[in-house]
């Protein structure tokens, strides 16, 4: 190892990057499905190696002194998410004939963008770097930093963040229930980096290793106290089917096969329940899965109201449409449909897709043609709140659409009063790749956060059912057409930590920061 850390310290120029762009791309592998989370001890003592190496001419001022540092970084974030989201171009693919033009933008250009987070990250870094264990504080404070950034910065992308890697199965998610995924994402870099200190004779290194293994041991105790610990006896239980209807994407909006889509959307809805399972209260529908707006056919909500039993309501995805005078706005939303067929209720997506949903400066994009690239005929306008819907059993359900979900953030503060968390969307767009594992991964993290369970309705998946442990309860392989019966109960003192755990994940990623100063100055000390 020791060969090694010395040949990747070394290098310079192209090479030095190259081994940041592949420790970056391998670094994936932590991430749903794979979830070979050991893949991070090696990729990130890499990336200590390179920063160790990275020197400059001492005459030249600090932002110059610091460009070897951000190029690493940016290499380093440009192999990580570009390995990691190149599913994105699928959905460009869908409708190739109009839109392959953006192929190049949808798999290379978010890379591009996301990378200066971690290239920022490695900035800091190095601004605090010394030779001893206090550079693992710096570089963990670096990423906790660049990590949080990312979940509002450029109206927030934080997928496959770094902190995921150490939640592969509810055993190891328990954690973040405590610090959330800002305290996890500074934790982990620290892990991770560990091996590092078994390279040379470095200041503190035995400290460095010991608190590491506390911590993993820690992070892995108490997730399995947790799963242990039985959940409070419910308040409130309620009956649900979640519904795959698994249309494809080129059907979605042929007028031609509406009818054919909604009936089989009825058809799923109203199947039997098996014997002893009791018949279902809410009936969860995917994403835009009503194939028509409901002003243009007001015959389909008199058909639902016939399918429903009574006592049962569903709750579908739909776009829904505001006409005035003037102008025509659409809403992707979810709606609630009581057994009369009456619409009682509608939740509109506050958080919108650029680019797939709505068009940022959009009157700038026109004159250069760009237009609104995968999610459906028609430009969305963003929703002002959240409201939860009132389900039968009287339990608050509180409704995100698509990617709202990633934000943990929103979701912990949306769902703050709530006894269930509902998710649909249509991650058909991806096809059969890692995305629709890594939004499912999502789903599952922030029901262990909130500590409330979760039914996921995706178009063609995956669709489940998820407890508050973050425990996969039930749930429907892509590309499979069914239904899921679940019986869901709410227990009363769940997500006792949510005020308090984003304040602990910052105050978390700011102890390394402080750590990082505190050695950095101390080294500084001893060569004065």
């Amino acid at each position: 190892m020791e060969r090694l850390a010395g040949r990747i310290i070394l290098l310079w120029g192209w090479r030095r990057l190259a081994v940041a762009f592949v420790a970056g791309a391998f670094l994936t592998l932590t991430q749903a499905p794979y979830d070979f989370f050991a893949v991070g001890f090696i990729s990130f003592p890499v990336l200590v190696w390179l920063l160790d190496g990275v020197t400059a001419d001492g005459s030249r001022n600090v932002l110059k002194r610091l460009i070897p540092a951000f190029a690493t970084g940016w290499w380093f974030g440009f192999g990580y998410f570009l390995a990691g989201l190149w599913w994105i171009g699928g959905a460009v693919l869908v409708e190739a004939e109009s839109f392959a033009w953006a192929l190049p933008f949808a798999v290379v250009g978010i890379p591009i963008l996301m990378a200066f987070f971690y290239a920022v990250a490695a900035t800091v870094a190095r601004l605090f770097w010394t030779s001893g264990v206090t550079r693992l504080a710096a570089l963990a404070f670096g990423f906790g930093l660049a990590e949080w950034l990312r979940t509002f910065m450029l109206t927030g992308f934080p997928w496959n963040p770094i902190g995921f890697a150490a939640m592969p199965t509810p055993l190891l998610m328990q954690s973040v229930a405590v610090v959330g995924v800002t305290g996890m994402n500074a934790l982990v870099v620290f892990v991770f980096s560990a091996p590092a200190l078994l390279v040379g004779q470095q200041r503190r290194s035995g400290i460095g290793l010991a608190l590491a293994a506390l911590l993993v041991a820690v992070h892995a105790i108490f997730g399995l106290i947790m799963l242990n610990t039985p959940l409070p006896g419910p308040s409130s239980e309620v009956a649900a089917r979640i519904v795959q209807p698994s249309i494809d994407l080129s059907e979605k909006w042929d007028e031609g096969v509406r009818d054919r889509i909604f009936s089989t959307m009825l058809e799923l809805s109203s199947r039997p329940v098996a014997e002893g399972t009791p018949k279902p209260q809410l009936i969860l529908w995917p994403e835009t899965s009503v194939p028509f707006l409901f002003t243009e056919r007001p015959d389909a909500l008199a058909t639902i109201g016939e399918m429903l039993k009574p006592g049962q309501m569903l709750i579908a995805g739909v776009v829904r449409e505001e006409k005035s005078s003037a102008t025509t706005l659409y809403y992707n939303s979810v709606i609630a449909i009581d057994d009369n067929g009456e619409i009682v209720d509608a939740v509109d997506k506050v958080h919108l897709v650029p680019f797939g949903e709505y068009i940022p400066f959009s009157g700038l994009a026109k004159r250069f043609g760009i237009e609104q690239l995968v999610a459906g005929p028609m430009n969305f306008e963003p929703g002002s709140q959240r409201p939860a819907i009132v389900v039968p059993g009287g339990m608050a359900a509180v409704p995100f659409i698509c990617y709202e979900i990633i934000f943990p953030d929103m979701v912990s503060s949306d769902a703050e009063s709530a006894g269930l968390v509902l998710n649909v969307t249509n991650d058909a767009w991806f096809g059969d790749t890692p995305g629709p594992y890594q939004h499912f991964r999502q789903a599952q993290i922030r029901a262990v956060e909130n500590g409330i369970p979760l039914l996921r309705a995706a178009n063609n998946g995956i669709s489940g059912v998820i407890d508050a442990r973050g425990r996969v309860v039930d749930a429907l392989a892509l590309n499979v057409r069914d239904s899921i019966d679940t019986q869901v109960a709410v227990s009363p003192s769940q997500g006792a930590l949510v005020p308090w755990r984003a304040r602990i994940g910052l105050l978390l990623t700011a102890f390394f920061g402080l750590l990082a100063v505190t050695g950095f100055m101390q080294e500084k000390f001893r060569a004065n």
